[in-house]
């Protein structure tokens, strides 16, 4: 009873604040990003404070705009929610006075990555947070039989959006040896590629 009763007291005794701490600095750690940056296919709740005419749920379209009441198409990709609303403000002041403008991310699709080849369920798959190159393969349902899973391939867009960086992986490496740093964390729009032994036979 004694020892029952100590249990139940340690358990019912509330979080200190260093475990608080430390469990916000876990749950940070998971961040993709600090900043939302809006990309094509998110979906935008914006809203006009008493004017329900330009208020407006959009997606952005592939040419990275939205198309909004009076003032027509605005460029959103790259922009976070803050600069994209004070930009629609702005425009919205020639036929509006002191336009007070928000803007909810109703669906974040954007921030997605692509598992292909041999793993059990191949496709795209949401972002929602950090991620690691082993961690895609499981969401994708691991290796088949036949991957070469020491060949993996991550392509990834280079920073000036029209080229691609190919970046070669090892599941073994990073599993059995020193090739931690093979693990990479992923980021939005990058293509796993997880080839079969047949391919990489194949001179």
């Amino acid at each position: 009873m004694n020892v029952i009763a100590s249990v139940a007291l340690a358990e019912s005794k509330p979080a200190t604040v260093n475990s608080l701490h430390e469990s916000a600095g876990e749950k940070s750690s998971l961040i993709v990003t600090t900043d939302y940056i809006l990309g094509p296919e998110d979906v935008l709740e914006i809203t006009v404070w008493r004017n329900i005419d330009l208020s407006k749920t959009v997606t952005v379209r592939p040419d990275g705009k939205i198309s909004l009441p009076l003032i027509g198409d605005v460029s959103a990709v790259g922009k976070t929610t803050v600069q994209l609303a004070d930009e629609i403000s702005g425009k919205l002041k020639e036929y509006k006075e002191n336009p007070q403008v928000t803007i909810l991310v109703k669906e974040v699709n954007s921030y997605a990555i692509y598992v292909l080849g041999e793993v059990a369920h191949p496709g795209k798959f949401p972002l929602k947070s950090k991620t690691t190159l082993l961690q895609a393969v499981t969401v994708a349902g691991g290796f088949t039989a036949t991957a070469a899973r020491n060949k993996i391939v991550v392509f990834r867009f280079a920073k000036d959006g029209t080229s691609q960086i190919k970046i070669k992986a090892s599941y073994d490496d990073i599993v059995l040896r020193e090739g931690s740093n093979q693990n990479i964390e992923l980021k939005p729009g990058d293509q796993i590629v997880v080839p079969s032994e047949t391919m990489v036979l194949v001179p």
